[in-house]
């Protein structure tokens, strides 16, 4: 019998020591997932250095929208004709244009227009685009076919010809040409939050709510689209680079921002076009300040998936 009760005794012993012991230094289970989601980015931007050189190049354009008043040497409007297309030098470091403005405050100032034009037509679009998908995808039926239907009109018209369409019906502005561009967004977020919130309300915790008679709202609200969140952020990162260069075509094309506001498109078509050859610096910068604009908002989206999607965390 002792026998028996020492080998239980030892068994129990081995059982208690496996099972882990409570300490005050066990982190919280659930620590918040805009806790997680942050440190996981904030990891994926330290391994990676495109992630991390993609993020200060983001700042740094912000900032500069900000604090174009003081970073800008001259006014982006004054002109001097006695200086016109003179060099890069050290009193004006990318030279100037056509009529004696300074190309450097000109590039300034138009990344305000860029970011502005660019967050607003992305927030107009994303906002559509998840109520739209959360519509579809949680009460699908009737209204699921109808509005993807109409997702599929609009997506039919490649995005720049339907931008111009809306910009030349309405009236070229850097508002309406805002408007266009958040048109051209829609269609793609409504597909993507309405595949995600299809897949989320699979889950038991959707069922349950429903079970103990949570209203629709609620269970929208509350359940469904903290869990759908990560791929709208994603996207809208993404769609902020194509957004700036968007705007940047458009003012290009002439139905944009219109002169003598300053536009990295506009400073494009203009100036740059017309003295390529005499002048090339009044191209160049604008078209590096689009260039470096577009790339840092796609790594930076493409970082923000790596850091949220489990697949490729694990790998």
């Amino acid at each position: 019998m002792s026998t028996i009760a020492e080998r239980r005794s030892g068994a129990g012993g081995r059982l208690s020591a496996r099972a882990p012991a409570p300490s005050d230094e066990t982190p919280a289970v659930d620590s918040g997932v805009e806790i997680s989601r942050g440190r996981a980015l904030w990891r994926t931007i330290r391994r990676k250095p495109l992630g991390a050189a993609s993020a200060t190049l983001i700042a740094v354009l912000v900032l500069t929208a900000i604090f174009a008043d003081v970073l800008a040497p001259y006014d982006p409007l004054d002109a001097d004709p006695t200086i016109r297309l003179s060099r890069p030098s050290a009193a004006h470091p990318f030279g100037t244009d056509d009529i004696g403005r300074d190309v450097l405050s000109r590039v300034i100032y138009g990344s305000r227009i860029s970011l502005w034009v660019g967050l607003l037509a992305v927030g107009i679009g994303t906002a559509a685009g998840m109520i739209i998908g959360l519509a579809c995808g949680y009460w699908e039926g009737r209204l699921d076919i109808l509005l993807q239907r109409v997702m599929d009109a609009i997506q039919a018209i490649p995005g720049l010809v339907l931008a111009l369409a809306i910009v030349a019906i309405l009236k070229p502005s850097t508002t309406n040409a805002m408007l266009a561009i958040a048109v051209v967004i829609i269609p793609g977020n409504s597909r993507i939050v309405r595949g995600a919130v299809l897949s989320a309300k699979q889950n038991r915790y959707v069922e349950a709510a429903e079970a103990i008679g949570c209203r629709q709202p609620r269970i929208l609200l509350s359940h469904i689209l903290p869990n759908v969140t990560a791929p709208i952020l994603v996207i809208a990162s993404i769609w902020l680079g194509n957004a700036i260069l968007i705007e940047a075509t458009l003012s290009f094309l002439g139905v944009g921002t219109q002169p003598p506001t300053p536009s990295w498109g506009l400073m494009l078509s203009s100036t740059g076009r017309a003295f390529m050859e005499q002048a090339p610096w009044l191209a160049i910068f604008p078209g590096l300040a689009i260039s470096l604009a577009v790339l840092a908002f796609n790594l930076f989206g493409d970082t923000l998936r790596d850091a949220w999607d489990p697949k490729l965390r694990k790998s």
